[in-house]
């Protein structure tokens, strides 16, 4: 009787152990907590929301079934947290990474997941250092700060017709690069730049630069942060009697904004750019979707990088079927070469890494809400 049940045990323990090599698990990494948590929360649902219905549809690798597993982590918009949460994917032995989404902590993370081997995707990163480093696995789906920040500086001048500009910014890896862009963009005949004022990503009270900046009489504040600050410093701004245009990049190009600056946010005051954009019916119809399933699936509104993070893994899973393999070594050559039509337009990376032709959408505030202004490549 034992010896029979020999075959049996070993049978199943084979059975186990084919189960086991069916899971392919990708982290995620966000801020879900502190200032930024609903951007990281509406990129971690995105996420999940891919993978689901990756499984939904049977996902196979090289013919066989394969079960994704999201293994999220949160970085709370800290370097340091970030870098432990990367090392953490890296022992959980995931095959891809998709995130961060601050450049603050996808710059030091990214370093974590090169020397592992591991293809990393960010669905919000726009710092150029990020893709400069030449790290083979390192990939966005959105513009960068040289196209963000220097097309917001070439709009206000040539459009806006601004001439005194004051800049700000929270010292972040982002803030200061897409600033610093900003600067090399708004240049033009009588432009001046008023001044320069920093302050920081968890700060709240900033009477005395905007007291600073008011007597200067700018009439374009730039603003290179996050909406957690924007949306207050638009408030304080609109007390201290500044009536100045606001601009900023994606990091305050959120619908919380007018959340978070109440009345402040104006009637076509502010003008911010999110770091991708579509045109034409057919794709304006597939992100319409996205947005509709993603609220039934979450009950939520997109918030700003949903449609990237789900992009981003779909990506990933289409390189890996294109491999026949969910090893990074084996699927990178084809994350490289990929070519995807996803929600947010066509997909492909350029030699550094970044997105080829990587759109902008300009956006401005009325009735207190986002209103779309144009997709600029």
């Amino acid at each position: 009787m034992t010896t029979k049940l020999i075959p049996l045990a070993i049978a199943m323990l084979f059975a186990a152990n084919a189960n086991a090599q069916q899971v392919v698990k990708i982290g995620h990494v966000g801020p879900v907590s502190g200032p930024n948590a609903h951007l990281g929360k509406d990129n971690e649902n995105a996420a999940r929301m891919a993978i689901d219905e990756l499984n939904a549809k049977g996902f196979t690798i090289n013919g066989q079934k394969v079960t994704l597993q999201l293994v999220a982590e949160d970085d709370g918009s800290d370097p340091k947290q970030g870098t432990a949460v990367a090392q953490k994917l890296v022992d959980a032995k995931v095959k891809g990474v998709i995130g961060h989404l601050n450049s603050g902590t996808t710059v030091p993370a990214s370093k974590i997941y090169n020397d592992a081997g591991i293809p990393q995707i960010s669905p919000a990163t726009t710092a150029t250092q990020y893709t400069k480093q030449r790290f083979p696995g390192a990939f966005r789906v959105v513009a960068n700060d040289a196209k963000l920040g220097g097309t917001l500086g070439k709009y206000a001048v040539d459009t806006l017709k601004v001439k005194n500009i004051a800049v700000i910014d929270d010292r972040t890896t982002y803030g200061q690069g897409v600033a610093s862009e900003f600067l090399k963009g708004a240049k033009g005949p009588g432009v001046r730049i008023v001044g320069k004022e920093f302050t920081s990503a968890t700060a709240t009270d900033y009477t005395a630069i905007l007291t600073s900046i008011r007597a200067k009489k700018p009439d374009l504040v730039f603003f290179g942060g996050m909406d957690s600050v924007g949306g207050p410093m638009l408030k304080q701004m609109k007390a201290l009697g500044i009536e100045a245009r606001f601009m900023g990049g994606d990091g305050i190009c959120t619908e919380s904004l007018g959340r978070l600056a109440g009345d402040a946010v104006g009637e076509g005051k502010v003008v911010c750019a999110e770091a991708g954009g579509v045109t034409g019916a057919e794709q304006e119809k597939a992100m319409s979707d996205f947005r509709a399933r993603f609220k039934q699936k979450t009950g939520l509104e997109v918030q700003l990088y949903a449609p990237y993070v789900y992009d981003a893994v779909m990506v990933m899973a289409a390189a890996m079927q294109k491999a026949n393999s969910a090893e990074p070594a084996k699927y990178l050559p084809e994350l490289k070469k990929i070519h995807y039509k996803g929600v947010t337009g066509q997909i492909a990376f350029d030699a550094n890494g970044d997105i080829n032709n990587g759109a902008l959408t300009l956006y401005t505030f009325k009735g207190g809400k986002r209103s779309k202004m144009d997709v600029i490549r």
